[in-house]
């Protein structure tokens, strides 16, 4: 979405007001739902980690360590400082809170999220992970938006009311998200303190003239009353509410917000999503200490993250809520594979995503990544996961949304991930029974052509090139495929020298093998 189409939808956007010196964001127009009446309670809290986090300082590949260490030796953590996770996986050492998520089944890790011809730009890239939308595609529309559109497109004429009091989703911070932005208005409501909301000074109500300015008039006074509405019911939630976790660390901002999100579902709070933020991943210098690698802005960032997320699963345990609320992570792109002189990493590829609860399924999705000495500077961590992938499978296992309605907000060839276990899950991929496909590339490094071998067990697939920066390059082949081995001849004439990846998805499981082109 462009930032001016984005200002300019007209009501989509939501004014800001201050309140008390604070600035508070109310709801544009439009009307809410009656989806806090259905059957489904569960509740997605999105942590967004802005300015794009280096995926290899927080799960190291241990199996690629010494490589690892090639490219990028003034960034690395020492490999006995790490948290190990397996054999071949280590935390970042400030991952304590992680770790012990980890041990207790409450963590699932998605590797090489990202989509395909990565735009590196910080606010295209957070736009695109937003809407959803395809690289070249501009969309007005969040992709939590649009779910809440499939049956609420007029909201919010006439809410709150007496069977719908509480907001659809609630941001603990002082913007909207964009990912709840509707047709016709944004979903959801931003507040910093939640026993403190504020209220809008509405003044004398005059009958407005009928013209353009009149109409505005009327829009604005009912945003303010809806406003004024709405923090009184999240005021009396807080209140309602409590928090019995020990382990909210002092000083800890996202842990305040996670804070405030138990709290309010503890009080009652209905509200089907809430978005908080996590700032200060765009590293590109100073991301360690050079005398200790184990310090420094990334450390503080991973500590400040890990600690967070454990307090409020730890919390939602306590509270006895754990089974409705699932937490995810994202992040608008990972960083290059290659650190700088600057002690840092600049803007790359695809990063991992955590998956958090008690209805997780505690393992990892993915391969490590395969790092090569010889890495090209601008080569980033490849994609393995389209990340709408990982929002259809929240919506479909989660919410229970229909696979034909998560087409109609996403898009048509996701993956279907076993993403969630312990509540009620409907997915049931066996991930190494799936995983690889056999995948073969020969000659490696290749010449003017390359072979191709799969063993497909009669799917519909998709067969990729993308080179170093995650461009998708050629289509090879997008297909049903009959149960056995399949191969191509790739002609490459074309290609330039230089490092290139091969993708074969299906729909459960999919693998990227990196591939040379030799000069």
């Amino acid at each position: 979405m462009k930032r001016r189409k984005f200002i300019q939808a007209g009501s989509m956007m939501s004014l800001p007001f201050f309140v008390g010196g604070t600035p508070f964001t109310a709801m544009g127009k439009n009307k809410l739902f009656d989806l806090i009446g259905d059957d489904n309670d569960k509740i997605l809290v999105l942590v967004q980690l802005q300015g794009g986090n280096d995926g290899l300082s927080t799960i190291i590949p241990i199996d690629q360590y010494d490589n690892l260490q090639s490219v990028r030796s003034n960034v690395i953590v020492p490999e006995n400082s790490l948290l190990k996770i397996s054999d071949t996986n280590g935390f970042h050492p400030a991952m304590q809170g992680m770790l012990d998520m980890w041990e207790s089944a409450k963590l699932g890790i998605v590797q090489g999220v990202a989509y395909p011809n990565q735009n590196r730009s910080h606010f295209r890239s957070t736009d695109i992970w937003n809407t959803a939308s395809e690289p070249d595609e501009f969309l007005t529309t969040g992709w939590m938006g649009r779910y809440f559109d499939l049956n609420h497109s007029s909201y919010p004429d006439g809410f709150p009311n007496d069977d719908c009091p509480d907001p659809f989703a609630l941001t603990i911070g002082t913007l909207v998200s964009e990912t709840c932005q509707g047709m016709q208005s944004n979903f959801s409501l931003a507040f910093t303190n939640i026993f403190d909301p504020g209220t809008v000074n509405i003044g004398e109500v005059d009958s407005a003239p009928n013209n353009c300015y009149g109409r505005e008039l009327t829009y604005v006074r009912e945003i303010a009353r809806q406003t004024n509405e709405y923090s009184e019911v999240v005021k009396n939630r807080a209140e309602q509410g409590n928090n019995l976790s020990t382990k909210y660390p002092e000083g800890n901002l996202l842990a305040e917000k996670l804070k405030s999100v138990a709290r309010l579902i503890s009080g009652g709070m209905q509200t089907k999503i809430y978005v908080v933020q996590i700032g200060g991943f765009d590293l590109h210098s100073n991301q360690v200490v050079a005398e200790n690698t184990t310090q420094g802005s990334q450390a503080d960032n991973l500590q400040e993250l890990s600690d967070a997320i454990c307090a409020f699963q730890d919390d939602c345990i306590k509270l006895g809520i754990d089974q409705r609320v699932m937490g995810m992570t994202y992040s608008e792109f990972g960083r290059r594979i290659k650190s700088n002189l600057s002690n840092g990493t600049d803007h790359g590829t695809a990063a991992p995503l955590f998956v958090f609860g008690s209805c997780v399924n505690p393992q990892i999705i993915g391969d490590n990544p395969e790092i090569d000495p010889q890495v090209d500077i601008a080569e980033g961590v490849p994609m393995q996961y389209d990340f709408r992938s990982v929002y259809a499978t929240m919506l479909m296992d989660w919410f229970k949304i229909s696979e034909e309605d998560v087409r109609s907000i996403l898009f048509k060839d996701f993956q279907h991930l076993p993403l969630i276990e312990g509540c009620a899950s409907v997915s049931t991929t066996d991930l190494d029974e799936a995983k690889g496909f056999n995948l073969k590339v020969y000659p490696n490094p290749f010449g003017t052509y390359f072979n191709l071998s799969f063993k497909s067990s009669g799917e519909h697939l998709r067969v990729s090139l993308f080179n170093a920066m995650g461009a998708e390059l050629k289509v090879v082949s997008n297909q049903h495929f009959s149960s056995g081995e399949h191969s191509f001849n790739i002609p490459t004439h074309d290609l330039v020298g230089g490092v290139y990846f091969v993708r074969v998805s299906g729909r459960e499981s999919q693998k990227t093998v990196r591939v040379v082109k030799a000069d």
